[in-house]
């Protein structure tokens, strides 16, 4: 498996620089890493009819990686100008367009990618306000536009005169780029899926038995074959609208609180 980090910084040994170095030493052998500094691409969208050798060269880093570091510090709360241009110079070769413009994942399909970032603001007002997020939700819509699938983020805050990263910082770093050599190649868990579903059913109609038996108890009432299944069908469908709305909210709330806020510091 090979890992490449993609540097879109104005400064190339800057803070940004220490937390792709950081991740990408984690890599471990057989598995190999590269970096790729944009700074040192003359970088511009492609032309019709005219030859684009820069973009060439990357896109074949691209296609030769397994995993992606994208690496860009935040500026005026949002990505890089070195990046998102070279995002915006991506945007022919990263996806497939239908008649109707839509865009569809292509050749980058199942490959995977990390986020980094960092700020000058400090970590509660980072917390607070959210000076990362537009820069991860920036690179989170063009990867997954081209089918990439996500490893994790971090995000480094207070940078100003920051010359080395804080020890808890690291043990951050380190514990996200261990996850690259449990990365595979595609993403199938549908064998998983239908174990969990097979249990969400098999729970639901446990739940829906008893809530009809308690009904019938308390009513006193002895239904016939086709009455007891329609009575449990529309129990069952009922307790299910009702479950799935409540974990659907649930999961909002916890990503929200478990994730967006956590990654801001």
């Amino acid at each position: 498996m090979k890992v490449l980090g993609i540097l879109g910084a104005h400064k190339e040994h800057g803070v940004t620089r220490m937390m792709l170095d950081r991740v990408l030493h984690q890599v471990q052998a057989p598995n190999t890493s590269e970096i790729i500094y944009l700074e040192d691409y003359q970088i511009k969208p492609d032309i019709k009819g005219q030859p684009n050798p820069t973009i060439d060269q990357i896109i074949a880093k691209l296609e030769a990686a397994d995993v992606w570091v994208i690496a860009a510090p935040t500026y005026w709360g949002g990505l890089s100008g070195v990046m998102k241009n070279f995002f915006d110079c991506l945007r022919q070769r990263l996806v497939r367009f239908d008649r109707k413009g839509g865009t569809h994942p292509d050749k980058f399909a199942h490959k995977h990618y990390i986020s980094l970032t960092n700020c000058y603001a400090g970590k509660w007002e980072n917390f607070l306000s959210g000076v990362t997020d537009a820069s991860f939700r920036t690179i989170d819509k063009v990867l997954t536009a081209g089918g990439l699938i996500k490893i994790g983020e971090a995000v480094q805050t207070a940078t100003w005169g920051l010359t080395e990263l804080a020890p808890a910082k690291q043990k951050e770093l380190t514990k996200l780029g261990q996850k690259i050599n449990r990365a595979t190649r595609k993403d199938d868990q549908t064998v998983k899926r239908y174990f969990e579903l097979f249990f969400i059913v098999a729970v639901m109609a446990f739940i829906t038995m008893a809530i009809q038996s308690l009904c019938l108890k308390l009513l006193n009432l002895s239904l016939g074959f086709w009455s007891n299944y329609i009575s449990f069908v529309i129990i069952f469908f009922a307790l299910l609208a009702v479950t799935l709305h409540f974990f659907a909210l649930l999961a909002v709330t916890l990503h929200f609180f478990t994730v967006v806020k956590h990654k801001r510091k």
